[in-house]
């Protein structure tokens, strides 16, 4: 058998040999902790980009954990797989790919920016067991595996977010999500059952090839999309995540971003490869339309007013995810049409795909370059800082990308992802290409702010002896940067090669169960 066959099970393998083999490695000093860290990480990376290339040119990879796939006959003639599979098609490799960039990049940047504090070990293997629980969200083939990664993910958050626990709001952050995290868990924990109980299936392949559209059925959608729009920070469940992400080490809220998205992955999995065609009614997309609309409103119009800046850019979280709910209502309102506006859709649901990569790329950015703010001054408040450029060039230009990058400025890759949402959802009503170009203005005009007070201005006094930050945080920066310049440097190349096969196997549910139950359809 070849080895790239177990490209699935390796992917999770390395992340979560990482977690628990990190105190070992601890005990030989920080240098092999770090080394090992970013190996591990580096190793992971490399991983997620085989699965991508080996998913574009051969299609879904299927995955049984512990043999061949075992299928039970029911009566009806029907066979369903009853062993845990992991399923990756060109969707799950995309998600997986950026989800480990942004891993690994802050795996680079925390060998310092945690140098000066204890319990390293502790904190490597929470992000290994967290970059272990984002991954498998992104690959499992199962409900109740997906709810295990779930938890896998959100226990590693817990732990991370009040890894300063000296300090009361990291406490009170770490509380927050746990509160939010087990509401969700529970409701998703409690759809399963329900599915499972009606259909006596766990895999999403078997459960979408017989799921008939009923009271039960709809109470399960109601609770998974509530649950996971809650993980993702959709308003008005958006309540953890400003203080989450402002309170998390650097590279912490940098792989958050990816973890956050990895809810929006499962998202959209629900919508379209379990529910699909049986979805119904208008109605859960006119939901998700408008709980992004006012995602979008209320998250930058929070923003524009905070003067801590990883809280700034926290509300500024909640209004990208707000971008990728319209894309996500608006492509199942218009994939449901007559073909002129299924192009629409399609449209939508690339535009909501690329601007998860662009998200993730330039979010995680921003957060680094905020930690690396602290690092060199000591504190976050914008109303203490100023002058930084002539000290932190190399930061300071990264900001800057990263800035015109979520403001959509032409020509960098948040720009062709917006204008995609933009065409698509101007299709479906004016008034949300409306909505979505002020969110832009507003976002603009608020990292001008920061730019302008953070990094123009006059040197403060206080400030003399700062200087650029070590090089492992700057390379763990430049591996964000270099990605957002790839990506506005050759938006065509991306379109076709990235996101055009991750839109065309997220919405085409047949190919999503043929994958698994071949035979048994």
């Amino acid at each position: 058998m070849n080895w790239q066959e177990h490209l699935p099970a390796l992917i999770l393998a390395i992340p979560l040999l990482g977690a628990f083999a990190t105190p070992l490695f601890s005990l030989g000093g920080k240098t092999l902790r770090n080394v090992w860290m970013v190996s591990l990480s580096f190793l992971t990376l490399v991983l997620a980009f085989l699965i991508w290339k080996s998913v574009t040119a051969n299609g879904v990879m299927v995955y049984v954990m512990g043999g061949e796939q075992t299928t039970l006959t029911l009566p009806s003639g029907m066979a369903y797989p009853i062993r845990i599979i992991l399923e990756i098609d060109a969707f799950s490799a995309f998600m997986a790919l950026a989800g480990s960039i942004v891993s690994f990049a802050g795996a680079l940047y925390s060998v310092h920016f945690m140098d000066r504090f204890s319990g390293m070990s502790r904190f490597t293997s929470l992000y290994f067991l967290l970059t272990a629980g984002m991954l498998g969200l992104m690959v499992t083939g199962d409900l109740f595996n997906f709810f295990v990664f779930l938890e896998i993910a959100s226990a590693a958050s817990f732990g991370l977010i009040a890894f300063w626990r000296d300090r009361p709001e990291a406490v009170e952050a770490s509380l927050k999500y746990m509160l939010v995290s087990q509401l969700a868990a529970m409701m998703v924990l409690i759809a399963i059952g329900m599915l499972y109980g009606r259909y006596n299936v766990l895999n999403m392949a078997g459960v979408a090839h017989m799921l008939q559209l009923g009271v039960v059925e709809k109470s399960v959608l109601a609770f998974l999309v509530a649950a996971l729009a809650m993980k993702c920070g959709t308003f008005p469940m958006h309540m953890w995540m400003p203080d989450a992400y402002a309170e998390a080490p650097a590279g912490v809220t940098c792989l958050l971003v990816a973890v956050s998205q990895a809810s929006f992955y499962g998202l959209m999995r629900v919508c379209f490869s379990l529910y699909g065609a049986t979805l119904g009614s208008t109605f859960v997309p006119w939901v998700i339309v408008i709980l992004g609309t006012a995602s979008m409103f209320f998250g930058v119009s929070m923003a524009v007013v905070q003067h801590e800046v990883k809280r700034l850019m926290g509300y500024h979280s909640i209004s990208q995810v707000g971008y990728m709910l319209l894309a996500l209502g608006v492509g199942l309102l218009a994939l449901r049409s007559p073909q002129a506006m299924a192009d629409y859709g399609f449209t939508a649901m690339k535009g909501g795909i690329y601007h998860i990569f662009n998200y993730t790329m330039y979010k995680a950015l921003l957060f680094l370059t905020a930690g690396a703010l602290y690092y060199a001054t000591g504190t976050r408040d914008l109303n203490k800082l100023g002058g930084l450029a002539r000290k932190m060039p190399y930061t300071t230009f990264m900001f800057a990308i990263a800035a015109a990058a979520i403001s959509g400025l032409p020509p960098f890759n948040g720009f062709v992802s917006k204008l995609l949402i933009y065409e698509s959802v101007f299709a479906i009503h004016p008034f949300l290409a409306v909505a979505a170009l002020v969110t832009s203005v507003l976002t603009l005009a608020s990292f001008v702010k920061v730019f302008q007070t953070a990094y123009l201005g006059p040197e403060k006094a206080c400030y003399a002896t700062v200087k650029e930050v070590p090089t492992s945080m700057i390379v763990g920066m430049a591996v964000l940067t270099v990605a957002i310049i790839g990506l506005s440097l050759f938006p065509t190349w991306a379109l076709s090669h990235l996101v055009e096969p991750a839109a065309k196997a997220l919405v085409d549910q047949g190919g999503f169960i043929q994958a698994v139950m071949g035979g048994g359809l």
